[in-house]
């Protein structure tokens, strides 16, 4: 522990804030990964075999196997099957896109977040290399004839370790929100289709 305070001492006001940024990225990117598991982001089955139960004509099998459902894709699916028996084909798809779009936005909470840092953490750090190499030249010039090299060196490579921790938080957080970005079009795209496949058949069953 004392190691660990010596060196965010070491880097200035900078590092340690730094320091809490990675402690705000890992703590993000768990709670995504507990938000999006709850909300069965990777779960598919159960609501293909509503959709293919719809499709088939046994519609009330199918909302029933969806009551329970608490999933992004099962909340969207409901809609569209509840709102394609009560409203117009046109109405209907209009309620579905606004139960995808808030199913979307729930499944994007949290990503902004991510992004700032993402941002912010390498600004962070070239803004503490930028003063600790003021602050290692005023001590040159303070120095005069008299400047030791072994201590310029010394604070110039302090002053790059912000920069280093800086891209050392931010490459992951842009992993995560590249991954995270790409479950949500992997969502859209998922909405699109079963909700089509809803009230595309929802459609020729009104028109026959």
């Amino acid at each position: 522990m004392t190691d660990t305070i010596t060196f965010l001492n070491t880097g200035g006001p900078a590092l340690w804030v730094i320091a809490g940024l990675s402690v705000v990225t890992l703590g993000l990117i768990l709670w995504k990964l507990w938000r999006l598991s709850l909300m069965g982001a990777w779960r598919r089955d159960a609501t293909e075999t509503a959709v293919a139960q719809w499709q088939h004509g046994d519609r009330k099998s199918a909302l029933m196997s969806l009551q329970s459902r608490r999933g992004l894709r099962a909340r969207v699916v409901k809609a569209a099957m509840q709102a394609s028996q009560t409203l117009s084909p046109e109405d209907a798809r209009d309620e579905t896109t606004r139960v995808a779009r808030g199913a979307l936005m729930d499944a994007g909470s949290g990503l902004r977040a991510l992004d700032l840092i993402a941002t912010i953490a390498p600004l962070v750090g070239l803004l503490g290399t930028v003063l600790g190499m003021i602050e290692a030249f005023q001590t040159l010039q303070d120095s005069g004839a008299r400047a030791d090299p072994s201590a310029l060196a010394g604070g110039i490579w302090e002053a790059l370790l912000t920069t280093a921790a800086g891209m050392a938080v931010a490459i992951p957080a842009s992993m995560a929100l590249s991954w995270f970005d790409s479950i949500s079009d992997r969502l859209a795209h998922d909405f699109d289709d079963l909700a089509t496949r809803v009230l595309t058949r929802t459609k020729r069953g009104d028109d026959a």
